[in-house]
């Protein structure tokens, strides 16, 4: 066998682009990553935990006040009967060991003490289940709440923000931050709880001795260090691994999605984004097994130390016995109380680092929810009518990390009754400049006006209402045939302005055909419902827009999935959709063109031509008769002979041998 070598510079250039593949990149603003290091200190949660619990409390009374209130009852009330519990012990203890022989007397003076004891321990038991419900109800409700503020928020963001990797890189952080809201109020609850015993407990031992409850606060220190510490570090970790995380998502959505399955399969793809898949995985196990066992570490020199300060703190006790400062009797009761009051700091400590933890993923929600990740809505409050002129005005767009300007320095005007055609080679810039025209994106420079009116002094969704477009990639919603024409904004002629609109758009034969008509489900992978071909749905989304009211219509691409015969459709009732809209359109077909009253020819972002079908194509030396001509051009072709089948057959088997 003879080894064809490559060319040189074949080989050189793939040696280079085998090199050179990028991966996702992730940058944290402001290299978060330092800035966690530094707030995350026992000083900061002291102080964060107050205001933590005021959050997650705040929280949970906008989903349900009732159970919130119900809560806190629940907790004071518990912190009580702790109290009465401990005093009750000493009750028990010192009729007890009053002497050496315990007579009936003693034990019935002990009765009352005992009762107080297990009623209070009863109530306690029974007012835990009691706050664990109630946390359980909140909990789901909470985290509801907080994905239904994001999105909102996400919905109020300005769309070139989706162009900006600082966007998604917030909206991560923020989805994490949903992620952990349901936790929020049960670690709230559990500091509170721990709070009420260790108040409690510590009044009690206090009334043992003064001395006791600062060296066991002194002696919970390092145990409550070490567990700053390790939040801090497994806060970092996620934030470490955030990139590969999302993209594990990204590749899960490829590998499974429908829209991929079969390049996936057909491209034999699978193996190797399984790979990608496991590689990113064991980046993130490396780095959260880093954080594990650095965190691992400084517990257990925290637990050592704790350790050491409660043998301190056992010292003192059995100083103070052996010195007669507390009764045997008190001590029983010290014994307990002092258990409670470690167990209370050990609570607070440990859930209070989780809630601090927590906190810094909430601070990430709540930042996104303020400012929409930095890109939110912030335009004038102006309301247009249906515009009669839409203009731009020299403007210039360049998307974030782009070489150069989408458009640079871009004039036009389409006015209500016309149809204008924006043409030229991809990445024109057709599409960005019909974004900008329907105020979905700002210009950088330069204004686009509505009726003399600057999108930037319009109200964005009221301007949008008057709005209607068909992208090149449309939206398959997964609702009704009816929902997905009307997009939820039903008119007052209801099913007549929708069948209308699908009249106009050739969606009625696909209404026709669906075994409920409108109310046909348009989702296959759901039971129940009706899957559509790419032209039947490209139908669906040209009835939509139909649908929308009159204004500013732009299709970008709109018949590109349509046969001929619907294509022709299209087109020929343009005209009479163009009555009452300001049409554009953008498209690579320029036979579709000629409907069009003027034509706006684009190259590399600037207008290099504009004017009627006819003024154009008399322009031989042009870039619109040179792209016609080369749509249009028709090269012959010596047809094959005609040969059976089975001739053919043989002679491949020849070949083969």
């Amino acid at each position: 066998m003879t080894t064809i070598p490559k060319p040189a510079a074949t080989t050189a250039a793939t040696d280079e682009a085998e090199a050179s593949d990028e991966e996702l990149k992730f940058v944290i603003p402001g290299d978060r990553r330092i800035e966690a290091a530094n707030a995350i200190t026992t000083r900061a949660m002291a102080r964060r935990l107050p205001q933590l619990i005021r959050r997650s409390l705040a929280l949970g009374w906008q989903v349900d006040r009732t159970a919130v209130i119900a809560l806190l009852g629940v907790q004071l009330l518990s912190g009580v009967l702790e109290a009465f519990g401990l005093m009750a012990t000493t009750g028990v203890i010192k009729p007890l060991i009053a002497s050496q022989h315990i007579s009936s007397d003693q034990l019935r003076s002990a009765v009352p003490s005992l009762i107080v004891l297990s009623v209070a321990i009863g109530l306690r038991a029974l007012l835990g289940i009691v706050s664990t419900a109630l946390s359980a109800r909140l909990a789901p409700r909470i985290a509801r709440e907080a994905e239904l503020e994001l999105l909102d928020a996400a919905t109020k963001a300005e769309l070139a923000a989706y162009d900006n990797p600082g966007y998604n890189d917030r909206w991560d952080a923020a989805d994490r931050g949903v992620e952990v809201s349901r936790d929020l109020l049960t670690q709230a609850q559990y500091i509170l709880a721990a709070s009420t015993s260790l108040i409690a407990s510590a009044c009690v031992l206090t009334a043992v001795h003064w001395t006791l409850l600062p060296l066991l606060l002194l002696a919970a220190l390092p145990k409550g260090v070490a567990s700053v510490r390790a939040a801090r570090i497994s806060y970092i970790a996620s934030l470490a691994t955030t990139k590969d995380r999302r993209l594990l998502g990204m590749l899960r959505w490829h590998l499974v999605d429908k829209q991929t399955a079969d390049q996936v399969r057909s491209g034999t793809m699978a193996p190797f984004l399984l790979d990608k898949y496991r590689t990113a995985g064991v980046r993130i196990d490396t780095t959260t097994d880093q954080a594990t066992w650095r965190s691992a570490r400084i517990s257990l020199v925290g637990g050592a130390a704790g350790g050491l300060a409660h043998a301190v703190v056992w010292v003192a006790l059995a100083l103070l016995v052996s010195a007669g400062q507390i009764s045997v009797a008190a001590l029983g009761t010290a014994f307990l109380a002092l258990g409670r009051v470690s167990a209370g700091l050990d609570g607070i400590v440990g859930y209070g680092a989780q809630l601090f933890r927590t906190g810094m993923y909430l601070d990430d929600w709540a930042d996104f929810i303020d400012e929409a990740g930095g890109h939110r809505i912030d335009r004038g409050p102006q309301t247009p009518a249906v515009p009669t002129l839409v203009c731009a005005e020299n403007i210039t767009f360049q998307y974030p990390s782009a070489d150069r300007p989408a458009l640079d320095d871009v004039s036009l005007e389409v006015r209500r009754g016309e149809v204008v055609a924006l043409v030229g080679e991809n990445g024109s810039g057709k599409t960005t400049l019909s974004k900008i025209l329907s105020a979905l994106y700002l210009p950088d420079q330069g204004a686009v006006t509505w009726d003399g009116t600057d999108t930037r002094d319009l109200d964005a969704h009221a301007t949008w209402a008057r709005v209607a477009v068909v992208p090149q990639s449309y939206a398959n919603w997964p609702l009704s045939a009816r929902e997905n024409i009307t997009l939820g904004q039903a008119t007052e002629d209801g099913d007549a302005a929708v069948l209308a609109a699908a009249h106009a758009a050739g969606a009625d034969e696909v209404i026709d055909g669906l075994r409920n008509g409108l109310n046909t489900l348009l989702a296959k992978e759901w039971w129940g419902g009706q899957e559509l071909s790419g032209g039947q749905w490209q139908r669906i989304a040209l009835a939509r827009a139909f649908h929308r009211p009159a204004g500013l219509l732009v299709l970008d691409e709109p018949t590109a999935a349509l046969d001929p015969r619907a294509e022709h459709r299209i087109f020929t009732g343009l005209r009479r959709l163009a009555a009452d809209r300001a049409v554009v359109l953008v498209t690579h077909r320029l036979t579709n063109v000629t409907i069009a009253d003027r034509i706006v020819v684009l190259d590399k972002g600037r207008v290099v031509q504009h004017g009627t079908p006819e003024e154009l194509l008399a322009q031989q030396d042009g870039l619109f008769r040179e792209l016609w001509d080369l749509q249009n051009e028709r090269t012959g072709r010596v047809p094959a002979p005609a040969v059976g089948s089975a001739v053919r057959c043989a002679m491949s088997a020849e070949d083969a041998q």
